[in-house]
């Protein structure tokens, strides 16, 4: 008897494939050949629904981007718990900040493929901000989309270089802990009026 095909999980095994290949080696060191056998998937599907590898790293991207916006929204009301939340999420889902990073080092200031998607997606979470300072719930002293790329690098950056938080503030529990209630302290001196 012949299996049955399911497009739907074939795409969603590639898509986690890949995932877990671009941020182990970037763009030009992932193979859609691991891709294709460790989702157990005919190549030639891949190309056919994802189209080429860049494509596909920039639909990978871009779907884990949109579930971080979903997962944890921007909330100028709750910096402080914005920041907890942006950590765990980083914390269980290390792979968006590396497949940034990934792309950092393979586009650097050149314009990206999904470059419009990307503003109005980061419009949307600055316009929050911006929100915030109208409101008088966080300083106006900083633009809001400078105040974002602060935020983000504060609270991102221990994801991204786990070893220098380690050699920096220590590896144990406590001193993670300690690390994290300080970075909360400084998005809240950052954002205060």
């Amino acid at each position: 008897m012949a299996a049955v095909r399911d497009p739907q999980a074939t795409k969603a095994r590639i898509f986690r494939a890949a995932v877990a290949e671009f941020a182990r080696h970037g763009i030009a060191g992932a193979r859609i050949d691991r891709i294709a056998s460790e989702a157990q998937a005919n190549k030639q599907l891949i190309y056919a629904y994802f189209g080429n590898k860049a494509e596909l790293f920039t639909q990978v991207l871009g779907t884990c981007m949109v579930d971080l916006a979903a997962a944890v929204p921007v909330d100028a009301d709750d910096i402080e718990g914005w920041v907890d939340r942006l950590l765990d999420y980083h914390a269980a889902h290390p792979e968006l900040l590396r497949l940034l990073f990934w792309e950092g080092i393979e586009y650097g200031t050149a314009e990206l493929p999904d470059e419009a998607a990307r503003q109005d997606h980061y419009a949307r979470k600055v316009a929050t901000l911006a929100d915030g300072q109208a409101r008088g719930v966080i300083t106006d002293a900083i633009p809001a989309g400078d105040l974002l790329i602060l935020l983000t690098a504060l609270t991102n950056w221990i994801a991204v270089v786990p070893q220098m938080s380690r050699i920096l503030a220590g590896g144990e529990d406590t001193d993670r802990e300690r690390l994290r209630a300080s970075i909360k302290e400084g998005a809240r001196r950052l954002v205060a009026r």
